[in-house]
């Protein structure tokens, strides 16, 4: 298969100046904390994306509270805590999932990098913003179409593309989740006929046909056994040497597992940050240990 050169990204301006109704009454927001600084990058970090004192508001409820943590390129970021802490709700705010919602609005800044523009400002368009960060969800959700017409829906949306060139993007994304080879003779079967681990590398491989750089991922596993699982854990290990991947997990193997940084949260502030290794065996924080060790959550 002839290697394909990802289009380019998406412009993520709308109309300059005209703010989202999420947006215009930022300014009423009083900021809960002061955040704590969070570590630079060091020797071959390279920051891809960054959280500075963001707030997000459910109508009056306000669920982050200055919220700043770095992301890394090329690196795994598990964000942890028990329910309710604020971990979907931050990792949603990266693509805007919150815009569907009435009522919701943003505070601060998410900054992607390098193009140094903030995602939850004014003027973004959070179609494109969908487009450069993709999402896979909680529980397997694929299109009511063909395995093949799931991966092509991005390339679809986006236009232009020749039949050829969808036909050798949907191979490559399908080859990028592991599922190639289990499904090349069934590309045009209902995607509902997959196992649930299928369905959702089917899932990330729709994710990866819009060259995404970076992957959210909302709990992926919890509805899999743990063949699936581990499938689904290999898989995004070795997709972080193309992309970004952030993920949300209640599982602390998982995150040890399979991350390089990880950020505990709490009643939605985050609570500590850094290496996964360090968090997990010398937490700088009693609350973080209490947690990690069961004594709560």
């Amino acid at each position: 298969m002839a290697t394909q050169t990802p289009n380019p990204p998406l412009p993520l301006r709308q109309n300059a100046g005209v703010d989202t109704p999420r947006q215009r009454n930022n300014d009423s927001v009083t900021p809960a904390q002061t955040p704590e600084p969070t570590p630079p990058p060091a020797g071959d970090l390279t920051l891809k994306a960054e959280a500075k004192n963001l707030h997000f508001h459910y109508g009056k409820y306000q669920a982050l509270k200055g919220v700043s943590l770095p992301i890394y390129k090329n690196r795994i970021t598990a964000l942890i805590g028990p329910s309710g802490c604020g971990k979907s709700t931050f990792l949603r705010c990266f693509n805007r999932m919150h815009d569907l919602y009435p009522n919701s609005r943003y505070q601060g800044d998410i900054r992607l990098y390098p193009d140094d523009i903030n995602l939850v400002g004014p003027g973004i368009d959070p179609i494109a913003v969908r487009m450069r960060i993709s999402m896979v969800f909680q529980k397997p959700n694929p299109f009511p179409k063909s395995i093949y017409e799931n991966v092509a829906f991005s390339l679809r949306l986006r236009g232009g593309a020749s039949r050829s060139t969808i036909d050798a993007e949907v191979e490559k994304a399908l080859r990028g989740a592991a599922l190639w080879d289990e499904c090349k003779d069934r590309l045009h079967e209902p995607a509902n006929k997959l196992s649930g681990g299928q369905q959702q590398r089917l899932c990330i491989a729709r994710s990866l046909a819009s060259h995404p750089e970076i992957i959210l991922f909302d709990e992926p596993t919890s509805a899999l056994d743990p063949k699936a699982t581990r499938r689904i854990e290999e898989l995004a290990t070795d997709l972080k040497s193309r992309m970004t991947i952030i993920i949300v997990t209640h599982n602390m193997q998982q995150a040890a597992r399979m991350s390089d940084y990880t950020a505990f949260m709490y009643l939605g502030e985050l609570v500590e940050f850094g290496p996964t290794p360090r968090v997990f065996q010398t937490p700088a924080k009693q609350l973080t240990d209490e947690y990690i060790s069961g004594r709560f959550g």
